[in-house]
């Protein structure tokens, strides 16, 4: 790889990180705004919230990182074009396909970055998700003890909180338990935690009375405690049987699924199409990087050229994706939609290819460009006229 090679080279892989960071961020934050109530409804650490809501982070790299790519190869080419480095490349003799190559190494760096979370990272995260939703989901200990409530945990087995606090600190706790019919034990506590460890899931108060109604006797029995542990293993779940959906396989699963497998029975469809995305998710960074290229790789002569080929190549892509994205739909009801995706990608690849190495320069049409002159000439008379007082 020679000098100018690796200059391009870094650049592009500079402002594909940048791009991609800041794209994914976005994303991500306004994603994990919905999963707020985990936190505060279910009395979750910001720890786990941020976990939870991060484990979805590769499925969107997996979308965004060939838009990153497309955005990261037109801002090198502008900014090789602005300072007149593509010009003074060309006129060198360095062909456009031979300053093609390293934005073709760079695009295969992000391929394999994106061939490994489609294959492995992405449906790992996902399973992981199920898994911990599951398990958030499933323990009664987290969700029917909400805040307010008089929760019925079993016959005769009454709790209320007050609030939740941060932290998984629970204020105000009442336990009413009747469950022996020798006895009726009365619990109320200033706060108290939910502790889970190998012996089981306990409800632990601090700062409390207990009081104890036997049968046969007039007075209760009444016992001030510092903390006391209120065994609920009962009512904590964690042997929850969880069933992975299609996003949630790995690649070499959708190649070869179990035959007595129940999902794949009733939509094996829909797993020839997961497979198939899988597959081509690879090839979409070469076919946005060889189509904006395309169309900004070659040297301009006039801003408005290079303005019409940049709104060209973003129409193009957005045009590619949304086909790639209908097709996907498609293909789990249709034999022709994989075979169709697959050609709209290799086409445009080849097709971009081609259009590089005879070195064709896509312009927009004269009267265009006249128009378009005429219009800003226009725009600029109309700021420039004088305001009569």
């Amino acid at each position: 790889m020679g000098s100018i090679d690796r200059y391009i080279f870094k650049m592009v892989l500079a402002s594909f990180g940048i791009v991609l960071v800041s794209l994914t961020g976005v994303i991500w934050i306004t994603q994990a705004l919905r999963g707020i109530d985990l936190m505060t409804s279910q009395g979750q650490t910001i720890l786990t919230f941020l976990g939870f809501t991060s484990l979805a982070i590769p499925v969107l790299v997996l979308i965004i990182a060939p838009i990153a790519l497309m955005i990261a190869v037109s801002h090198t080419l502008t900014k090789l074009a602005t300072d007149s480095e593509v010009i003074v490349m060309n006129a060198a003799g360095l062909s456009p396909m031979r300053l093609f190559r390293p934005f073709l190494y760079a695009t295969l760096v992000v391929s394999l970055i994106v061939a490994f979370i489609a294959s492995y990272m992405a449906p790992d995260g996902m399973r992981r998700l199920k898994r911990w939703d599951a398990e958030i989901t499933a323990d009664v200990l987290t969700n029917i003890l909400q805040p307010g409530r008089f929760a019925q945990l079993d016959t005769n087995l009454t709790v209320r909180i007050k609030e939740r606090q941060p932290g998984g600190l629970l204020v105000g706790i009442f336990v009413d338990d009747r469950r022996d019919p020798k006895e009726r034990i009365t619990i109320i506590a200033d706060h108290g935690t939910i502790l889970k460890n190998k012996d089981g899931s306990f409800l632990v108060l601090e700062d409390g009375n207990l009081q104890r109604f036997e049968t046969g006797k007039t007075d209760p029995a009444m016992v001030a405690f510092a903390r006391y542990a209120f065994d609920m293993s009962k009512f904590s779940n964690r042997s929850q049987d969880v069933t992975y959906g299609i996003r949630e396989r790995y690649l070499w699963e959708l190649f070869s699924p179990p035959a007595n497998d129940p999902m794949y029975q009733q939509m094996s469809g829909a797993f020839s199409a997961e497979l198939h995305d899988r597959l081509m998710a690879p090839l979409y960074p070469f076919a946005f990087a060889a189509l904006t290229f395309a169309f900004l790789g070659q040297p301009r002569t006039t801003r408005q050229s290079r303005n019409f080929s940049m709104g060209n190549a973003i129409g193009a892509v957005f045009a590619l994706r949304m086909a790639g994205f209908a097709c996907s739909v498609a293909a789990a009801k249709s034999d022709w939609a994989a075979p169709l995706q697959y050609a709209l990608l290799f086409g445009t690849i080849f097709g971009s290819l081609a259009i590089i190495k005879l070195g064709i320069v896509i312009e927009p049409p004269a009267k265009l460009i006249e128009a378009i002159n005429r219009s800003n000439e226009r725009i600029l008379r109309l700021f420039r006229r004088p305001v009569a007082a």
